[in-house]
């Protein structure tokens, strides 16, 4: 498991919203925290160090953040906050711009500037919750005049550059109680490279980010790709490749080196085999034709589909259907 995780149910409840301003100023940029929520305040917290980010899951009851000229004249880490707003809604003023955002936008904010981060909701009883994201400014490979066009701002986080950082955000979260330690520095290049390329497709400025960079973000985006077309029978390296503009021998030296040497066929296959291999184990789908369930995941020739998966498995796939609803029943 990588990260601390907090629970505000863990402690008494007249503690619980002194102990929560309390760890947040700690472990973000210093701000007055205020609540209208004070005596049955709830958060969830959980704090990952990722090598050079901090990614932090959060929910909690309505809450302001302020963070005025004479805490940032006291303490400034030089900081970019981003934030994933996943549910509620909240009002930011920062950076001369005063903006609401909602549940799939993005924005981030400057430590070195004020700002006031508030609910937006007339009822304040909905629950607040979204993904923190706080990287040191100096390995933004932008310049600071550049990002300064997006402080404060509403920005989409669906389409583009963004549907694979709040993708990768979102795996992040999820998978938090299965990661390790190791796992930790990798994670956290790929969310600086992520976010990069986020704000450098946001700004048009794409060309400006280090040929490291764009290569990991178009490896994401291959990887994405793949994902959602498995369904597809066509999905081959040279569809993948003239769907991303870059030639096939491109796509085969980039892609196994960002994903642990695996080539891309053998990913495209790994990735169908484990899709039929959970709708064959599920209860639910007990009637469906094994042929059907191979040609739903981009295999339609039944004899492939056996040979595929008996070679992955070493069961033919209706052995291994059988296997595992006698051991589900």
């Amino acid at each position: 498991m990588i990260g601390s995780e907090f629970r505000s149910d863990d402690l008494p409840e007249a503690d619980r919203f002194d102990f929560w301003r309390e760890m947040v100023s700690r472990t973000r940029s210093p701000c007055d925290i205020t609540s209208t929520h004070l005596t049955d305040f709830w958060a969830r917290h959980r704090l990952m160090e990722l090598g050079p980010a901090t990614v932090w899951p959060t929910s909690f009851k309505p809450t302001r953040y302020r963070r005025s000229p004479r805490l940032v004249r006291q303490s400034d880490p030089e900081l970019y906050h981003l934030t994933l707003l996943l549910d509620g809604r909240m009002a930011l003023d920062h950076a001369g711009r005063a903006e609401v955002f909602g549940p799939g936008d993005l924005h981030i904010a400057d430590s070195s500037q004020p700002y006031d981060l508030r609910p937006a909701d007339q009822d304040d009883r909905v629950a607040v919750r979204g993904i923190g994201v706080d990287l040191p400014k100096d390995l933004l490979p932008l310049p600071p005049h550049r990002v300064r066009e997006l402080l404060g701002r509403a920005l989409p986080g669906r389409g583009g550059a963004a549907v694979l950082l709040t993708e990768f955000l979102l795996g992040v979260e999820r998978q938090a109680d299965r990661l390790e330690p190791y796992d930790a520095p990798r994670l956290g290049t790929v969310v600086v490279d992520l976010v990069a390329a986020w704000l450098a497709h946001v700004l048009d400025a794409e060309a400006v980010l280090p040929p490291e960079s764009r290569q990991q973000v178009m490896a994401r985006r291959v990887q994405a790709f793949i994902r959602r077309n498995l369904h597809d029978p066509e999905l081959t390296p040279p569809a993948i490749a003239d769907a991303h503009h870059i030639s096939v021998s491109y796509l085969h030296r980039l892609f196994p080196r960002y994903a642990g040497g695996e080539t891309v066929a053998a990913c495209i296959r790994r990735l169908r085999l484990e899709g039929a291999s959970r709708d064959l184990a599920d209860l639910a789908q007990r009637t469906t034709a094994i042929h059907a369930v191979g040609a739903r995941w981009g295999i339609p020739r039944a004899s492939d589909f056996t040979r595929s998966f008996r070679a992955a498995y070493g069961l033919s796939p209706k052995e291994y259907r059988f296997q595992a609803l006698a051991g589900a029943e």
